[in-house]
Order: C-alpha cells, then structure tokens, then sequence
C-alpha cells in the first residue's frame, strides 16, 4: 500500500507548508531518528526536536509554528501530530490485517453456538462452549476459549488465548490483548472458624464490558460475586491489570500496566491511574481525577483533581511530602550535631555551677 500527499492530506486534516511539492508516495510510518525518505514520521514532543533536525522522512507531521523546518522534507501543519499519525497507521494497518473470515479446522465449535462462519474469523485450537454468541465480523484468535452462553458483538479481535467465562457480556468493537482473561472467580474466602481453613464464596455474577474497549495482555477482570462486574464504553485498560469482583468503571476511564483495583470500587468516567496504582476495596473515585504512578489509594476520592503517594492524597501536598522526606537524613544529622553542642554547653554550665557551688 502507498499513500500520496493528497491521501495524507485528506487522513490527517493537515495544512501543507510548501507551496509546491514533487509527487510522492509514501509507503510506511516511522519514528523520527528511522524513518526513510518513502515513510512518513511527526513530532509530537519537543524532547524530539534534534530527531526532528536530522530526520530522513519523506513528509514529517508538525504542530504549528515551529522555530526551524530544515530543507528537503515536505511538511505537514496540523494540531495533534500524535493524533493525525495515528490516522495514517490506522490506514496501513487495515491492510496489512485484512479480516479474512472462516473457521479453522482445528477449532472445536459446539452445535448450540450462534455465529456466520462466513462473516467471522475463529482460529486454530479455539473453542467455543454451548449456547455462545458471536457476532459478525468477529476475529478469534488462535487458541481463545468462549465459555458457555457468551454473547459477544460485533467487529470485535480477540488475540490469541484469550479467555472468555461463561456468561460473560461482550460490546462492539472490543479489542483483548493475547492472554487476557474475563470472567475467572473473584477473589472470595471467608474463615470457617470450626475448621480454622478458608472456605470459597462462590463467584456467581458476570463480566459486562462495553463499546471500543481496548483490554491488554494477561489482564485480568473478575466475574462479579453476584450481579456485574462492569467496563464501561471507552474504557482502556493497559497489560497486567486486574479489576476485582464487582468493581464499575464508568465511560473512557483508563487504566495503565500492572495495576490493580479490589472489589467493589468504582471508578467514574474519565479517570485516569497511571502504572502500579491500587485501589483499595469498596471505594470511589470521582469523574476525571488522575491518579499518579505508584499510589494507594485508601479512600474515596474527588473528581477533578490530581492524585499523588501512598495513601493518595492532592499532588501537590504529596510532592512537599516528598521533599521533605528526602531532606530527613540531612535533617537528622544536623538533629544530632545540634543535641551535641547542647549536651556540651549543658556540661559546661554544670561545670561552672559545680565550680562555683
């Protein structure tokens, strides 16, 4: 596949900076520093501007106004350089994984289930258990498992191994990363004081995921213990993540690589935890609040504002915090030498009173 300059005009909404351009054919996408003259590249961070300065690429997406634009590229002007890229891949992509529908010999489907082989993919080795539904346009990847009485909607890509419990609710357009799992027992024991062992609760209740989910690889999210576990529409959730029983995230909330939430939290619309938070159990967390990498969070929080440290609390408090917890080793010795002038000054003043007693 080739894009022309007029192709990439017309993807990205861009504004062409050159009065006039020699015909082009763009055949890939690349990073700044890689790039070769046929592929197309963008800055989208200052820390990359020497990248920028040296770069080969045939055309290079740019945000406006930049103080410099070195001779023999052709430029491209628009407002989220990160964001029209993401265009351009999107349009290679969907030819270099053209959806190619059919059910692999291998794959063991039974009779009850519900799906057009001609208008879904199932993979080698998948199966797909009694009563499942799977809509048109579906792409199951090698090796997946679709429990008992499943529904999952359209156009969705399932990579390899996943698995799907049974029960489970499925949106449109969802996309689950290699290793994922939906739907395993949440995490219930109760100490049997007669026996002194841990006695399992059974985990009743499902997984409902919504529309244009993205779920990464070996993520977990467990079935509710009575009711839904639910994602809502929007919603992105990194590698490495797991979501306890009972837990509600709200629209577009996002979720980075390897945190995890106990159960029963809720997480409104728009959240946002950067990478290894934890979320305590039976919690929520208010629309829009952004949580910082690495936190705990005890309790409920509001919405709106950006969170820092463990136990979380406002980021601007959790970075005094910080500091001074750095400071403490100086602090201390300072602490000490100032305890030994005074013990000195103490024992010179005894000393006089000694002398003059």
């Amino acid at each position: 596949m080739e894009l022309s300059l007029s192709d990439i005009l017309s993807l990205t909404g861009g504004k062409l900076l050159q009065e006039t351009t020699p015909e082009i054919a763009i055949s890939g996408v690349a990073t700044l520093s890689e790039a070769c003259p046929d592929e197309v590249a963008f800055l989208g961070n200052e820390k990359y501007f020497q990248d920028y300065l040296n770069s080969r690429a045939g055309v290079i997406l740019v945000p406006p106004a930049l103080p410099q634009y070195p001779e023999g590229r052709i430029y491209v002007e628009v407002e989220n350089p990160s964001l029209a890229f993401n265009a351009l891949v999107d349009a290679f992509m969907k030819v270099a994984k053209r959806f190619e529908p059919g059910v692999h010999p291998t794959a063991i489907i039974d009779p009850s289930a519900r799906l057009n082989p001609d208008k879904v993919h199932i993979g080698a080795g998948t199966v797909v258990e009694a009563g499942a539904v799977i809509g048109d346009g579906c792409d199951i990847g090698a090796g997946c498992v679709i429990g008992a009485g499943v529904s999952i909607g359209e156009h969705c890509k399932f990579h390899a191994k996943v698995v799907i419990r049974e029960r489970c609710i499925i949106g449109h357009h969802v996309v689950i990363q290699p290793g994922a799992v939906i739907g395993g027992d949440g995490f219930g024991f109760l100490l049997n004081p007669q026996t002194g062992t841990y006695d399992t609760i059974d985990q009743v209740g499902i997984v409902v995921i919504g529309n244009h989910v993205d779920i990464g690889a070996n993520t977990t999210i467990d079935r509710a213990r009575f009711g839904r576990t639910v994602i809502g529409d929007g919603s992105k959730i990194d590698n490495l993540v797991q979501i306890g029983h009972n837990c509600t995230l709200g629209k577009n909330v996002v979720i980075c690589a390897q945190s995890g939430a106990a159960g029963s939290t809720h997480l409104s619309d728009y959240v946002v935890c950067a990478a290894q938070v934890g979320l305590a159990g039976h919690l929520t967390v208010g629309p829009q609040a952004q949580i910082g990498a690495r936190s705990g969070v005890m309790s409920d929080l509001e919405g709106g504002k950006k969170y820092w440290g463990a136990p979380a609390c406002d980021a601007k408090d959790a970075a005094r915090q910080f500091a001074a917890i750095r400071k403490l080793p100086d602090a201390f010795k300072e602490l000490r030498e100032l305890q030994q002038k005074a013990a000195e000054i103490k024992a010179l003043i005894d000393s006089a009173m000694a002398a003059q007693g």
